[in-house]
């Protein structure tokens, strides 16, 4: 007897962050014919896939867009559409996983927020043995030099 299908909402999502995903059902999958060498396969089998992602109609948050639209990448055109072009593998299924991929990495890196770096100060201790070894490489270096007569 086979278990009932299990409700996981994560299969027709594509996981960004742990928090943060989107229906597939907003990514506009075509397939077409690839370009390139590929012998008698390469003009009967239409294994390429041509991802298109809006921006604008995505379910995204307004901040989230915003961050997608400045962000400078090729593949993302001026009406906030990105384009994908996955052609590198013989099948359908593959070059589909490989443009799901990318996409996946162009929206990691476009809504990445790097970590605030609070400057900080070497402490007081840090300072002074800091230039207390200055000195003790100073005396070093210079008692390397010509041995001098004061005669």
């Amino acid at each position: 007897m086979k278990p009932p299908p299990s409700h996981n909402s994560e299969i027709n999502r594509l996981v960004i962050k742990p928090n943060l995903s989107i229906p597939l059902s907003e990514i506009e999958m075509s397939a077409i014919r690839a370009q390139g060498p590929g012998g008698q396969n390469v003009n009967k089998v239409s294994s390429a896939i041509h991802l298109r992602f809006d921006i604008q109609a995505s379910s995204l948050l307004e901040g989230h867009k915003a961050r997608l639209m400045n962000f400078r990448d090729k593949r993302i055109s001026d009406n906030g559409i990105i384009v994908i072009k996955a052609q590198n593998h013989r099948t359908q299924e593959r070059n589909k996983a490989e443009a799901l991929d990318r996409l996946q990495d162009i929206l990691k890196k476009a809504l990445h927020v790097p970590k605030y770096r609070r400057p900080t100060k070497p402490s007081y201790g840090a300072v002074k043995r800091r230039l207390k070894k200055k000195a003790e490489r100073s005396a070093i270096k210079s008692s390397r030099g010509k041995i001098r007569d004061f005669d």
